[in-house]
């Protein structure tokens, strides 16, 4: 026998009421009219960004990759679109010490098999070293191709945390668009799935009903208490959140392959 949302018995603090089926689809059914409304408002918002003017730049301005300087144009790999994301960097900082968010970000760009095969390169920017950021791509496992842009003017340098995107013709480069902040969660699709479930993030900023956990206004640079919120996951090697010389971005311990301990806050590999 199902249970109803008056039946007492059955409510569990602090989660969602519980229902039977048929109540649940109508709260559902509900619900999705108003997602297919986002959906529909999304799609024209993806329109207008088509429709944006571009601003175009010297394509031969050089940044530095694996082949050392080499001109933005070879970014796009013989393809007419490319998207990038511009990765903040801490001159001198350990590998755990480099931007949470940043490290989400490019965790999930790992591989732009599909981008590619649409014809979109896809490549990371950094205003970091090329001395530096060579040991931490190799260290994170990150297989995109990587480049410095320290000392390059806007739209290739410029301020980072930024997903930008440029079109080519033939010798020409173009800027077509670019966002920040939350602009760059599509990149993320870990966060999409924790919209969809009942503890959603766990983050102070989220509207959620009474009683509901709430892991924490977590921000860079400060302790935690607990369980960290999604967007700066930090951890020692058991999994407990800690901000210290033990503790790094998750993906940095769950990656194949990860340093051991006693190599954290040095550059060795």
């Amino acid at each position: 026998m199902t249970s109803t949302p008056s039946d007492p018995a059955d409510a569990l603090p602090g989660r969602p009421p519980v229902a039977d089926l048929a109540t649940w689809q109508a709260a559902r059914d509900a619900l999705l009219a108003r997602e297919k409304a986002h959906t529909r408002e999304g799609d024209a918002l993806a329109a207008a960004r088509r429709r944006l003017p571009m601003v175009e730049f010297d394509g031969t301005t050089e940044v530095i990759g694996d082949d050392g300087p080499v001109p933005f144009l070879d970014l796009f790999q013989g393809r007419d679109e490319l998207v990038v994301y511009k990765h903040m960097w801490y001159d001198g900082a350990p590998h755990q010490g480099q931007c949470e968010g940043c490290t989400t970000t490019a965790w999930h760009m790992k591989d732009a098999v599909y981008l590619n095969a649409r014809g979109v390169s896809f490549a990371l920017l950094t205003a970091g070293r090329w001395d530096e950021v060579v040991p931490y791509v190799a260290f994170m496992g990150y297989t995109q191709p990587w480049y410095s842009v320290r000392g390059v003017e806007e739209p290739i340098g410029g301020e980072m945390g930024y997903i930008a995107c440029f079109l080519r013709d033939g010798d020409r480069a173009f800027l077509t668009y670019s966002t920040t902040g939350r602009g760059n969660e599509p990149v993320n699709g870990s966060l999409g799935l924790l919209d969809m479930t009942p503890y959603g993030r766990g983050e102070a900023w989220e509207d959620n009903p009474e009683g509901r956990p709430v892991i924490g206004d977590v921000r860079e640079g400060y302790p935690s208490v607990g369980r960290q919120a999604c967007w700066y996951w930090r951890s020692d090697a058991d999994g407990n959140a800690t901000w210290g010389p033990t503790s790094r971005p998750v993906p940095q311990w769950t990656r194949p392959g990860a340093a051991p301990v006693e190599t954290l806050g040095r550059h060795e590999h």
